[in-house]
């Protein structure tokens, strides 16, 4: 069952006004934020609309509040590799003749045989970035960079909501908003870095999303790192520890985690079928007791774990530190932290070590945060958006399996999410390897819902 979200009858809406007040244009979609996911579909609706007569394109631009396109920029670590395949691009999915796959940009390149001599299906997590960069550059003209959206506004015609209103701020020139009408809307906003309730980001103290810049401006100022706190025990907190200590050759880099030790993930060919596209029909037809089952079993495919290379190259890294009676990499197991007092000269970490509870206090220089991300919500910064849209008796949003919000009776515009729907299509809602297969899906379901209307 779905409830109705009582908030309605109060929802501030916009008459549709075509003078010059109104909006600068209108869209058949438009697209909120422009990573990997927005992307996709900006691809997708370009090869669509390269195959159809005029009548049947889609008129479609996206919003990015980033001076230009950019992907998890603070963990672009040199020598990362991606964690899935370079087929699972934004394209070869949908369509493997697609000239937007990563093959053609390694063709671009002149990489492609040396690619290919390399025997992997992993590349370089600098290397797949530049081929989003490159694929981003292809559909510059869809996308308006350094444009924040700071309001959405449902318009009414007769009673009905037939479009919305996206208010974007210049993020160069804060003063100038333009207003853009949608018939549809795709948000793709992405994760948020998740700090611990209180903690304040400083020189001192932040998430590992900004690693490599932070530690950068930390080398050039000569400051001193004689000892670093990361708390964590996914992919992200040991590529951080391994980056740390590579960094700061001089200093103790301290690993604190609640487990035993480093989970490795579960990348074997069974496990990995949770990410297959047919996987997320099973996933959205399932009940709900069987949804949670499945999402249980299959954690280990992805949060909280660690490529098993990188645990190995970590522990023989203690190894060797302990041969040459040198240790700096220290694992603070079954730990966790329980206060910190920032001070002039530094940190003070209170360290609890939980079979016996026994707490002990370090001085540390840096405390690094690689404690994931969290969905935004929809209301986070669209509020009057998630006054339109259904809640389940859980307070989750309604989502068909075409990724499309359900609404009100009155609401003919449509919402669709990239992202944020793991409750709903599983734990590929925020990865890659369902994008370019997410994204034939909503552009499919644009054209078709267009044809509805124009019918």
């Amino acid at each position: 069952m779905y409830r109705v979200n009582t908030q309605h009858s109060g929802l501030e809406t916009h008459e549709m006004s075509h003078g010059p007040s109104g909006p600068e244009d209108t869209y058949d979609v438009l697209g909120i934020g422009f990573g990997p996911s927005n992307l996709a579909l900006a691809i997708a609706v370009r090869e669509h609309n390269a195959r159809s007569a005029d009548k049947d394109r889609i008129r479609a631009g996206f919003l990015e509040k980033q001076p230009r396109f950019g992907w998890h920029r603070g963990m672009l670590i040199d020598d990362a590799t991606m964690q899935v395949s370079f087929l699972k691009d934004l394209v070869t999915m949908r369509d493997p003749t697609s000239d937007f796959s990563f093959l053609c940009y390694l063709r671009e390149r002149d990489r492609l045989v040396d690619f290919l001599n390399q025997k992997t299906l992993f590349p370089l997590r600098i290397e797949f970035h530049d081929y989003l960069e490159w694929a981003a550059a292809r559909v510059a003209d869809a996308v308006t960079y350094s444009s924040e959206v700071v309001a959405v506004r449902p318009v009414t015609e007769d009673g009905e909501v037939t479009a919305f209103d996206v208010v974007s701020r210049d993020t160069a020139d804060p003063g100038r908003t333009v207003v853009r009408r949608a018939r549809s809307l795709c948000v793709a906003t992405g994760l948020a870095p998740h700090l611990p309730p209180g903690t304040v980001s400083s020189d001192q103290v932040f998430h590992n999303s900004e690693l490599i810049p932070r530690v950068a401006a930390l080398r050039e100022s000569g400051a001193p790192v004689r000892r670093a706190v990361v708390l964590g025990a996914g992919q992200s907190a040991a590529e951080t520890v391994d980056y740390l200590h590579r960094h700061f050759p001089e200093a103790e880099i301290c690993s604190v985690f609640s487990k035993y030790g480093y989970t490795p993930a579960d990348d074997s060919p069974f496990a990995n079928r949770i990410f297959d596209p047919e996987a997320v029909d099973v996933f959205y037809n399932a009940p709900r007791d069987v949804k949670q089952s499945l999402f249980d079993y299959h954690r280990g495919t992805n949060y909280s774990v660690v490529d098993m290379d990188l645990i190995e190259s970590l522990s023989r890294t203690m190894y060797q530190e302990k041969v040459q009676g040198r240790r700096r990499l220290r694992m603070l197991n079954v730990s966790r932290i329980r206060d910190i007092d920032v001070r002039e000269d530094g940190l003070e970490v209170g360290v609890e070590f939980l079979p016996t509870g026994e707490r002990h206090t370090m001085a540390a220089d840096l405390l690094v945060y690689a404690t994931g991300y969290q969905p935004r919500g929809i209301g986070d910064h669209l509020g009057e958006l998630a006054k339109v849209c259904l809640r389940d008796d859980e307070d989750q949003l309604v989502v068909g399996r075409d990724h499309r919000v359900a609404t009100h009776p009155n609401v003919r515009a449509d919402i669709y999410l990239q992202g944020g729907t793991e409750h709903t299509h599983g734990l590929t809602s925020t990865l890659l390897s369902n994008t370019a297969v997410r994204a034939g899906e909503i552009s499919a379901s644009l054209v078709a819902r267009r044809g509805g209307r124009d019918g």
